[in-house]
């Protein structure tokens, strides 16, 4: 390891471009290079733009789970083949946020973002006009195409804000992914109870062309592309069957069980692809992630803590609501109707609303990774709270929103520290792949949620149910995770400040 200069440089070998190793004002929120001109257009109605159109695009990954329930009879399905309607769009997701992030490189940002916002809404009138399973599973996918323009607008904000205020927008627009879940769901469950569900989907589809038209006409286009680049297909096919198969195997080994051929087969598909991938990226001119960037120390750690991030912020997600809306009588339930629980999950989203910017100020007083350390505290410290609060519905609410408070500090400073740490013609690139690195994690840990609740169970009236303590199980693996990521970020070697932001190996 060594510690680089303010004004030392490098050569990107994958883009000649020549770029200063760290930023060389405390408060940038990237390189040098990076920084945007004082005369940058209303960096405050840009942030507010980009930020709430971030917001509405996270909308999508949680807005149909309270009607799990309600559309499968409606639409001749079972409940377990419905669960094909949210898989399909963490899948779609997971595999347009990679190649997003490389195509707001290569043709600007501001184009990918308007482009991924046309599939969203159009999902979302698909979604509405659906008789039947097939039906709702394309327009869910569409809208999951829309998830991969989140780190592409906060790789445009380093673009476009003043360095002053650009830690508080990219704070704000990253808490975006947590803000999105903690908005939809009451609204959702609102819907499920007082109006019709196709309403809830022409809602969306509306906002999603008023958002498409703010982002084209009030939102400038940042840098401008480096020219002669090419688009990596063969790494993006072998990206995307990776993560479908990887996505696949841990979204459905609770059901298909962790030991049968089909969750086997799909984690074996998914190294080969992986594997292969890895391999021909490293070879690439011109890759759609650069791998050797990927592997640097400061990159590397905060990508591999963002993973346990992901995970601690997905399972108070999926287990609270659960826990709240188990009926009084059955185990731990709190007997909660289904709209109290996403009234009681709503504080949570303002929480890491209003904590996102109070990040951004402590990236730039302290750097980011001093911030995404106090984040992952915070959320430890909400779990280890649950344990006390696990039979009280305001408790768990309170303890929900330390961990979302949590989520909004540490989510802001992952990509501070990530777009520091790159070329300034790669940061939507190198953001995407920090946002599926995540997703991942999210993922894992709704996974970890289903199968520890499925494994330790109480027996009532020869019934199994869940039982308390597979949700303090549950607490307790969020708790170890925040832990876990808290320890790896202590070890990225960023320091902060105008003698070097940045450690290097």
């Amino acid at each position: 390891m060594r510690a680089a200069a303010a004004t030392s440089s490098t050569t990107d070998p994958h883009t000649s471009l020549t770029r200063p190793l760290t930023g060389t004002d405390p408060s940038s929120n990237g390189p040098a290079s990076a920084a945007a001109p004082p005369d940058s257009p209303a960096p405050t109605r840009v942030t507010l733009v980009l930020a709430t159109a971030c917001t509405l695009v996270a909308m999508m990954q949680s807005l149909i789970a309270p009607l799990l329930t309600i559309l499968p009879p409606k639409l001749g399905t079972t409940p377990g083949a419905f669960t094909w309607a949210v898989t399909s769009t963490l899948l779609a997701g997971a595999v347009a946020t990679p190649i997003a992030g490389r195509l707001g490189d290569m043709l600007g940002k501001k184009r990918v973002i308007v482009g991924l916002m046309v599939p969203m809404l159009i999902g979302c009138a698909v979604s509405a006009m659906s008789t039947d399973l097939t039906t709702m599973v394309i327009g869910r996918s569409l809208q999951g195409m829309g998830i991969g323009a989140i780190p592409v607008a906060v790789a445009l904000l380093q673009d476009v804000v003043p360095p002053q205020r650009r830690a508080t927008a990219i704070a704000l627009a990253s808490a975006s992914m947590g803000i999105g879940g903690g908005l939809a769901l009451p609204l959702s469950a609102g819907f499920a109870q007082f109006f019709d569900w196709r309403l809830l989907f022409w809602m969306f589809a509306l906002l999603g062309a008023v958002m498409l038209v703010l982002v084209a006409t009030l939102v400038p286009s940042g840098a401008r592309p480096g020219p002669g680049q090419r688009f990596d297909g063969l790494g993006a096919v072998l990206l995307a069957v990776g993560l479908v198969s990887l996505l696949i195997g841990v979204s459905q080994g609770t059901s298909w069980g962790w030991a049968s051929w089909e969750t086997i087969g799909a984690f074996a598909l998914a190294v080969v692809a992986l594997a292969s991938w890895a391999v021909w990226e490293l070879r690439a001119a011109q890759p759609l992630v650069d791998l050797r960037t990927a592997v640097t120390p400061v990159v590397l750690l905060t990508n591999t803590a963002s993973i346990f991030a992901g995970m601690s912020m997905y399972i108070t997600l999926v287990a609270t609501p659960q826990i709240l809306q188990l009926p009084s009588g059955s185990g731990p339930g709190l007997g909660v109707s289904l709209l109290a629980a996403g009234l009681l999950m709503l504080p949570g989203g303002f929480i890491q609303m209003l904590l996102a910017p109070v990040g951004g100020r402590l990236i730039n007083a302290k750097g980011p990774k001093v911030a995404l350390i106090a984040g992952l505290g915070v959320i430890a410290i909400g779990y280890g709270s649950m344990q006390a609060f696990l039979a009280s519905a305001i408790g768990l609410m309170f303890a929900h929103m330390i961990i979302k408070g949590g989520v909004g500090i540490a989510y802001g400073a992952m990509p501070a520290l990530i777009m520091r740490s790159v070329s300034p013609s790669a940061t939507g690139s190198a953001n995407s792949f920090n946002t599926l690195m995540r997703s991942i994690g999210s993922s894992t840990g709704s996974a970890i949620v289903g199968a520890v609740l499925a494994a330790v169970t109480m027996s009532i009236g020869g019934e199994a149910v869940m039982s308390e303590a597979g949700f303090r199980i549950v607490y307790l693996i969020g708790f170890g995770v925040a832990i876990v990521a808290v320890a790896i970020a202590c070890f990225i070697p960023f320091r902060f400040g105008a003698k070097g932001a940045a450690k290097r190996a």
